[in-house]
């Protein structure tokens, strides 16, 4: 039988602090089909394709226990028009962050790894919120090819999941604080981007005047993904309570993940992003994940969920031996 350092390519374990919580055996599926964050429907019917896509049953695979699964009751319309200049559905996105806090917050208390499906990436939200009520120090790596890094004053479509990460911050008028069992924000210093390639001025202002650690695809062009994810657990993980791993399916190239609302070319690759999980499955620091953006209605023959479905495992801790 190979060792680690042959299955992750010479990686030695010593490179990497395995100090911190082992990923939990138990793991709850909460599935938030909520679209109306997002600027083209169809995300949520991401978290009901990732399950017929065979979720459980890789799960089921790996030893693991699927100790709950649970459904959030989203809307699937506005309750009232929009007007015109203003933040969409932000009372939708209130409500929907309400109830994925308290069951991500239920899932840490019963012992288990919050595994939380979108539904367009305003659940995430929600996620922050659900997660900080247990995790004052919380180290999050957010693979993405968008920073939602906007607030409703210098957002230029009024889209909540362009604002998740400035809500987790504190930044925005709606944050975590007005969200029912919130804890702390996150701390920028334990913040990491991977797979950035389309970023709006603002954005890059706040990241560079934040210090926050950003890979973007040039990164990782120029260094590798061996690097890059090394260097992301380094920061994340240092001192803190555990790593989220906040994954939106564009931060892949759309030959790779066709099925997303926001494609922008030039993004990871297939073996690259596996890598990443793979290596951030074995420093057993990861405590959480999302995976969102899931489009079935622009996607190939449900190809995009089957891949969402093999990067879970990977994260989760499938091997190729």
């Amino acid at each position: 039988m190979k060792n680690d350092d042959d299955v992750h390519g010479g990686i030695k374990d010593t490179s990497i602090d395995t100090s911190q919580t082992s990923v939990r055996r138990n793991i709850a599926i909460i599935k938030v089909p909520f679209g109306l964050g997002g600027a083209r429907g169809g995300a949520e019917l991401g978290p009901d394709e990732l399950i017929t896509a065979g979720l459980k049953r890789e799960i089921a695979s790996l030893g693991l226990v699927l100790s709950k699964e649970v459904r959030v009751d989203c809307p699937s319309e506005p309750a009232a028009p929009i007007e015109r200049n203003r933040v969409k559905h932000l009372n939708e996105v209130r409500q929907v962050s309400q109830k994925v806090c308290s069951e991500v917050s239920g899932a840490v208390e019963e012992g288990a790894f919050p595994l939380v499906l979108g539904g367009d990436h305003s659940v995430a939200i929600g996620t922050f919120a659900g997660l900080t009520a247990h995790y004052s120090n919380l180290g999050v790596i957010w693979f993405d090819a968008h920073a939602d890094l906007n607030t409703e004053e210098r957002s230029l479509s009024g889209n909540m999941h362009g604002m998740s990460v400035a809500a987790s911050l504190g930044h925005t008028a709606f944050n975590l604080s007005h969200i029912a069992g919130a804890g702390a924000f996150i701390d920028p210093s334990n913040l990491v981007y991977i797979g950035l390639r389309d970023l709006d001025e603002y954005e890059k202002e706040q990241i560079k005047g934040l210090g926050i650690r950003a890979f973007t695809m040039h990164d990782i062009d120029r260094m590798g993904i061996k690097q890059v994810i090394e260097q992301a657990i380094a920061t994340a993980g240092k001192g803190t309570d555990g790593i989220h791993v906040s994954f939106d399916m564009d931060c892949l190239d759309p030959r790779e993940a066709p099925g997303v609302g926001t494609p922008v070319p030039g993004g990871l690759n297939y073996r690259e992003a596996h890598y990443a999980l793979e290596i951030l499955a074995s420093t057993n620091q990861v405590t959480s994940m999302e995976l969102v953006e899931v489009n079935p209605l622009f996607d190939h023959n449900r190809h995009t969920a089957r891949l969402g479905v093999e990067l879970i495992a990977s994260l989760l801790g499938k091997r190729i031996l």
